[in-house]
């Protein structure tokens, strides 16, 4: 793989094509998307994650970050508490809705085309790879799941696989999750003052266990100059009440490389 160019104009098309054509299969299809939200929470805790608000990231404006803060909060009041019936799907972009400056989005980290920037609700990614990850603990499918396509940063502080995450972009770049379970399962996300976090809650107590690794993980230098990432995600499966143990195979990835694998020691030359 190999890093892909495109004219503005062409990104300005394609983004009114695919974002009408979502809006069209919101409205259209037959999938039943979840709207109800409690805040009153299911009985059972299945998985909580968490993660940091503010990274040390060089060269970046701490006002992106700061302000990916004001993206999180407005987007986990939309969130937070949703419930999913049995055959429901939740759908990020649906339940969050546009983020624009009207509705109070300020312009955060955003990745486009191999590039770091800004734009209105950038940072959302972070929410995103939470419910991800979140959700490959529970039996839960996700449907609907993109990752960059570029790898942005070493794994200093890494603590889920490479590849793991789910990437965002209104409306088209979704993520998706049905329900194929007979129980019902509710998301809880919030804010304090270090960390974004989250959990999957159920109506019925949890039937398996789950863990996520990764396998075949490789770096490779490309002939035009870059390097390149790869990855297979899978999870184990263990069912509780008889301790049956099973593999499941999520995904495989490839990315761009931002950055040298081969970077100097600490304090080296």
């Amino acid at each position: 793989m190999q890093p892909t160019r495109r004219s503005r104009l062409r990104l300005r098309l394609g983004g009114l094509w695919f974002t009408w054509k979502r809006r069209l299969a919101w409205y259209c299809s037959a999938t039943r998307y979840a709207a109800v939200r409690s805040d009153a929470p299911l009985e059972y805790p299945v998985f909580s994650h968490s993660s940091p608000l503010l990274r040390p990231l060089p060269k970046l404006e701490m006002r992106l970050q700061e302000n990916k803060k004001r993206n999180l909060e407005l987007a986990t009041r939309k969130i937070d508490g949703i419930t999913l019936a049995p055959g429901e799907t939740f759908s990020f972009w649906r339940a969050v809705g546009k983020p624009t400056k009207r509705r109070g989005f300020l312009e955060g980290l955003v990745l486009s085309q191999g590039g770091l920037g800004a734009g209105i609700g950038g940072g959302l990614c972070q929410l995103s790879n939470l419910i991800d990850w979140m959700t490959l603990h529970t039996p839960l499918r996700v449907v609907e799941r993109r990752r960059h396509s570029y790898d942005v940063f070493p794994d200093a502080e890494r603590t889920q696989p490479f590849g793991s995450g789910a990437t965002v972009a209104y409306n088209y770049v979704d993520l998706q999750i049905h329900n194929p379970t007979e129980a019902r399962f509710q998301l809880r996300v919030w804010l304090d003052d270090t960390h974004l976090r989250g959990e999957w809650r159920s109506g019925a107590p949890a039937e398996y266990a789950y863990a996520v690794f990764e396998r075949d993980h490789r770096m490779y230098s490309q002939p035009w100059g870059g390097y390149t990432r790869h990855n297979e995600i899978y999870r184990t499966v263990t069912r509780l009440d008889t301790r049956e143990t099973w593999e499941e195979f999520i995904t495989a990835n490839d990315a761009l490389m931002l950055y040298s694998p081969m970077l100097p020691e600490s304090g080296g030359v």
